[in-house]
């Protein structure tokens, strides 16, 4: 896994948590910087990067990403556009 894939897991946890955090956290967290940091992440890979991470970022199918980042493509369903 390269620098930036373990940078957007890293970042992919965060919005997680700060997710889960949305029901007792006062005040809310701030998700755009989340989603930011994200999106700027994936602009990093490089264009010969695995298509499906590439997708999964495009599409902003964060858990998706996750368990690919994570090796756990095989969990993955596939959803409305036909891919995985």
């Amino acid at each position: 896994m390269s620098v930036t894939e373990q940078e957007i897991l890293k970042a992919l946890a965060d919005l997680e948590a700060a997710v889960q955090s949305m029901a007792t956290a006062d005040p809310k967290p701030n998700l755009v910087p989340l989603f930011d940091r994200i999106d700027e992440l994936g602009r990093l890979l490089p264009r010969e990067s695995d298509p499906t991470l590439l997708h999964y970022l495009h599409k902003k199918s964060y858990e998706k990403a996750k368990l690919w980042l994570q090796g756990r493509e095989a969990e993955n369903v596939r959803g409305n556009c036909g891919h995985v």
